[in-house]
């Protein structure tokens, strides 16, 4: 049994070598995208295109677009004289924001019971720049209003004291949006690479008309899948490494938690993908058909994994569903092991999860495979 399977193994490494193009895709392609997600994420949000319609044109008005500018969030494209040229820019996606200073707006700010006021336009077609742009222009006016006051009351700037503030950022101290998004599309690259390489086992096989020499030769149903299975899962587990690797050392994602820990589950989170992608490779008629199949459940999966929105903020229908998807513990177990250094005692509940899911669908998916192939 052992050398028929050994065969197959060295079969699909061979059938590998002349169709280099899946594994090249299983180990650079998942790194590629890995590589500009984090790079991308890892970067400040800078020069924002900002029009100014200053109608006042006084030293207050030159203040507050000097401390806008100062921020870095921001880059003066242009003044304006009228909202004309606003509405242009703005609908041509020209400006992510522009701000009106209204002709007063010194006069308000000298005055003892003056409101100064501005006005702001946000393109809200593109939310995210537009909230960067909304943080920054309100950091600068509450700057600038508590001066203001200050001011007004009469009291030394220097002796001034507000509300105290201590904060403490655990696991993630300069809040990098790089150490969530990482590890979120390295586990979904994961998912998705080692779905799409097991779902040509069969279905390649099919479309070649190589299926049946397989099915004619002395090889038994078990025999055959193990032998698919042996090299989706080496080639996966190394792509996994490698990423992690690139991850750690490229965008400095720390490995607090046991190394061996997270692999041994990412081995356990391999043998659940590749049991799904096997059974798209047994119901696929076709190569273009599994690939389909792959992307539609790998979509489903990462709806549910609470990397573009939290799980807990979903309805509790969708919730409960999340709790039967792989993929949304095995995030949870990875950001567990590398951001927070935790062990079994804390992730528990998710290793669990994830062992009892997975025996479920490596129990139904390998007796649906041998039925199929018998």
């Amino acid at each position: 049994m052992l050398r028929r399977i050994l065969a197959l193994v060295k079969k699909e490494f061979i059938h590998l070598l002349h169709d280099w193009w899946m594994p090249a895709l299983m180990l650079f392609g998942g790194m590629l995208e890995l590589l500009l997600v984090g790079w991308a994420t890892s970067r400040p949000m800078t020069n924002l295109p900002l029009m100014i319609w200053d109608q006042d044109k006084s030293a207050a008005s030159r203040q507050i677009i000097t401390s806008l500018e100062n921020t870095g969030t921001f880059r003066l494209d242009d003044y304006a004289e009228s909202m004309e040229p606003i509405t242009y820019a703005l609908d041509r996606g020209k400006i992510n924001a522009a701000i009106i200073i209204p002709p007063n707006y010194s006069e308000e700010i000298a005055s003892f019971d003056g409101q100064p006021t501005l006005s702001v336009i946000l393109n809200g077609a593109e939310s995210i720049p537009a909230m960067e742009a909304w943080r920054a222009i309100e950091g600068v006016t509450r700057d600038i209003g508590e001066g203001i006051i200050v001011n007004r009351m009469g009291i030394d700037p220097d002796a001034f004291q507000g509300f105290g503030l201590s904060l403490r950022v655990w696991f993630n101290e300069a809040l990098s949006e790089a150490l969530y998004s990482t590890p979120a599309e390295l586990g979904l690259m994961l998912e998705f690479t080692t779905l799409l390489f097991a779902s040509l086992a069969f279905s390649r096989e099919r479309e070649l008309g190589t299926l049946e020499q397989l099915l004619v030769m002395p090889f038994s149903s078990l025999e055959l899948m193990i032998g698919k299975a042996i090299p989706v899962i080496m080639i996966s587990f190394f792509d996994f490494v490698l990423m992690l690797g690139m991850m750690h050392f490229a965008f400095k994602v720390p490995v607090r938690g046991s190394l061996l820990l997270l692999f041994a589950l990412a081995f356990v989170y391999l043998i659940v993908e590749m049991s799904k992608g096997m059974v798209i490779s047994v119901i696929s008629k076709t190569q273009h058909q599994a690939f389909l199949l792959v992307l539609l459940i790998g979509m489903g999966d990462f709806i549910f994994t609470g990397y573009a929105a939290p799980v807990e903020s979903m309805p509790m229908a969708i919730q409960y569903i999340a709790k039967i998807v792989p993929s949304h513990h095995w995030l949870a177990i990875m950001r567990g092991i590398l951001l927070k250094g935790a062990g079994v005692d804390v992730l528990w509940p998710n290793v669990l999860a994830l062992l009892v899911i997975g025996i479920i669908v490596v129990i139904f998916s390998w007796r649906f495979i041998r039925r199929n192939i018998d």
